[in-house]
């Protein structure tokens, strides 16, 4: 009897610890959701009164979440710009979690080698210069492979994505002329790529259905979806392929800012891979809910920690050590209502370069 009566104590307080479970909202970046459903997965097994509930809706979604308030926390591959901060409802704190890499896909029939390309050649394509698979740019790029004379039908994304950020910034510092006509943001209006998807599953959709296309998704989805993907040269005149070692190299000789808005795009190192970035969790300096507020900042800890370890199980880079120190300094701006607030951004728009 007394058995029983312990049983359904412990059955009593489970249910208690269940219906008392802090629900957290997120949404944003499609970039990082594999290792972002594991971490909250994760989490959640070993700290059941917490539950993190992300919902993948592009960056611009974590940016507008965020920013109305519609979610606790939000998720972009971009940082926010000074005139996005300003429209938040408070301060938000920027918090880089992994690496990673947005790597150039194809589809073209015949052509099982990786492909090469410089700078000039990928800007070419997206700015409508290049039209052939065989043209001499895309030749002298891969000496040896034989390129078929087929058009190439360039791929983007349709939403408001940290991809094309990523992908776009990039293009901004090797092309002059992508800069002045296109420029770095989250949605471009695209010279020549009448074909696009939403999200990262929506590009790789149309790559896999559409003979001689190109686009640009995270190495994640390349990976699972068995799709081909090219080698891009680096500033330093080396071609190099996605990996979490060139993704790492490419961070490696970054100033991380007080306010963690920065570009590892085009970065220097013999095997930096070119078009690199970190992603960020945008958190509101101050959670009105106090019990939220220990539970959010409580998770970002066990991030920053036991976290970085799942991200290489799926192909990201974890974080430089030296910038997981200055998180865990930033934890401390964290709090509930009438807790101390972070520092006003920089006068610059230096998340948007």
């Amino acid at each position: 009897m007394r058995k029983t009566v312990l049983t359904c104590g412990v059955i009593l307080a489970v249910g208690a610890s269940i219906a008392t479970a802090q629900k957290i909202t997120a949404c944003g970046a499609t970039f990082p959701e594999a290792v972002y459903q594991k971490w909250f997965s994760l989490y959640h097994t070993a700290h059941p009164g917490v539950e993190i509930n992300y919902t993948a809706n592009g960056s611009g979604g974590g940016v507008k979440g965020v920013t109305d308030g519609t979610v606790d926390f939000g998720a972009s591959d971009s940082p926010m710009s000074d005139t996005e901060l300003s429209a938040a409802k408070g301060k938000i704190l920027h918090f880089p979690t992994v690496l990673g890499g947005v790597v150039l896909t194809y589809n073209i029939p015949g052509v099982s080698q990786d492909l090469k390309f410089s700078g000039d050649t990928i800007s070419g394509i997206y700015l409508g210069k290049i039209t052939k698979w065989n043209d001499k740019a895309l030749v002298a790029d891969n000496p040896g492979v034989k390129l078929p004379a087929e058009d190439i039908v360039p791929v983007h994304r349709t939403d408001s994505s940290g991809t094309t950020f990523i992908f776009t910034d990039y293009l901004s510092k090797v092309s002059p002329e992508w800069k002045s006509k296109v420029g770095a943001a989250k949605a471009v209006s695209w010279p020549a790529s009448p074909l696009g998807g939403a999200q990262s599953s929506g590009v790789t959709g149309l790559l896999k259905q559409t003979p001689y296309s190109i686009g640009y998704i995270e190495l994640l989805w390349a990976l699972q979806n068995k799709l081909s993907y090219g080698l891009v040269k680096n500033s330093s005149g080396t071609f190099v392929k996605a990996s979490m070692e060139s993704v790492s190299e490419a961070a490696a000789g970054v100033t991380m800012p007080d306010d963690f808005r920065v570009s590892i795009s085009n970065a220097s190192g013999k095997n930096a891979y070119p078009i690199s970035s970190f992603t960020w969790m945008l958190i509101p300096a101050q959670i009105p809910d106090a019990g939220k507020a220990k539970a959010v900042k409580d998770f970002l800890a066990w991030m920053l920690g036991e976290g970085q370890k799942v991200a290489p199980t799926l192909f990201f880079a974890p974080l430089p050590k030296a910038v997981v120190a200055k998180e865990e300094k930033q934890l401390a701006l964290l709090g509930g209502a009438g807790h101390a607030s972070a520092a006003k951004p920089e006068a610059s728009e230096k998340g948007q370069k």
